[in-house]
């Protein structure tokens, strides 16, 4: 039987898997589809946009599964310290600590340090979104531990702010109203929201949104405990189980959605419970193969990118891989066909920036926050 105590392989895996797609993985579907032509391909491509507004794309489950993944490690992290007795109080403040660095570090992503005034500085951010709804979601493990009294907060929390949205009043909108414009998310978003939103009247990682994204942490936590505190259970049970839940979440978010639409950047509960399942369903399955099977050879790829997974995120930003790549790649790129020397472009840009990556894993050069 696994040894739960040890760190899960499978949620490296998996946390590299997410963060790939959005360091280069998606450019290579993308010009992939345009140079071979394929169909598949194009339509694997055409999942790798985000919608308008209302709807679903595979591209909106990569930032909640980070968020899920985030708290699946929780009963792991925090599980053993509340075992021997560690003070409540001390990983309290780790964990607001580590929520305040992420905010930090999100503004510093989409402003750099004092390049622009503070009021054309947007300061909602994907890392303080994470910080944040990782931060809650650790709080409240850490006071009541208990898998199902998380669960009862919340669907509190979904429900709180499905009641928000249908019967907030906004200005000169009809009561209920989810366009970008009437949502009362937005709308008082762009009342106590500092700075410039992201899309002018509206920010995806806006306040009022972060409320249910903690309900993505807490199905992270319950899945984490799952795993971690079942050891009577085989891996096999355990997997299934994360399976199980993954279809009922599926299931209820499907239902919920013709009610209250499916939209990441209100982060609605039908979202939530179905990126949700989804999330469930990729780590019982990660989980699987990787830490019950055994087949664990192919991870090394996914594994140096997913445990520095803020690192990577920051890399892509602030270093121009692409330059390097270039200068190391161009010239032999150069005597291939247009078409092949495009494809080539992306590989070599993942390539120079895994081996970035590789050399930080290689020496045990983690960030943690």
């Amino acid at each position: 039987m696994l040894q739960e105590n040890k760190r899960l392989l499978s949620l490296d895996a998996l946390r590299g898997f997410d963060m790939f797609w959005i360091t280069g993985g998606d450019d290579l579907i993308h010009i992939g589809a345009k140079v071979l032509g394929w169909g598949w391909l194009a339509v694997l491509s055409q999942q790798f946009h985000h919608p308008q507004w209302n709807g679903l794309s595979a591209y909106d489950c990569i930032f909640p599964l980070f968020i899920f993944m985030a708290g699946v490690s929780v009963p792991f992290s925090l599980g053993s310290r509340l075992e021997k007795g560690v003070p409540k109080s001390k990983l309290a403040k780790k964990a607001v600590q580590r929520g305040v660095i992420l905010v930090l570090l999100g503004i510093i992503y989409n402003n750099g340090i004092l390049v622009k005034s503070f009021s054309e500085m947007r300061y909602a951010s994907v890392l303080g979104r994470i910080g944040l709804a990782g931060m809650f979601a650790q709080l409240l493990y850490i006071y009541n531990p208990s898998a199902l009294k998380l669960m009862v907060q919340g669907c509190i929390l979904l429900l709180i702010y499905w009641a928000f949205l249908s019967w907030f009043p906004v200005p000169g909108c009809p009561l209920g109203t989810m366009t970008m414009e009437c949502n009362p998310a937005s709308y008082i978003d762009r009342l106590i929201l500092p700075g410039k939103p992201y899309l002018g009247i509206h920010d995806p990682e806006g306040i009022m949104s972060t409320v249910p994204a903690v309900m993505t942490g807490l199905l992270g936590i319950f899945a984490g405990l799952r795993i971690r505190n079942h050891t009577n259970q085989s891996g096999e049970n355990k997997a299934q189980s994360l399976a199980l839940y993954g279809i009922i979440a599926l299931v209820l978010g499907i239902i919920w959605s013709y009610f209250w639409p499916l939209n990441k950047n209100l982060w609605t509960g039908s979202f939530v419970l179905i990126v949700g399942g989804i999330s469930f369903l990729l780590l019982a399955l990660f989980y699987w193969i990787i830490d019950v099977k055994g087949l664990r050879r192919w991870t090394l790829f996914f594994v140096v990118i997913g445990t520095n997974s803020i690192v990577i995120y920051m890399l892509s930003h602030f270093v121009d891989i692409g330059h390097t790549a270039n200068a190391l790649f161009g010239g032999l790129l150069a005597l291939l066909g247009p078409a092949a020397a495009k494809l080539g472009e992306v590989i070599s840009y993942i390539a120079v920036q895994w081996c970035f990556m590789y050399i930080l894993y290689k020496n045990r050069w983690f960030l943690k926050v």
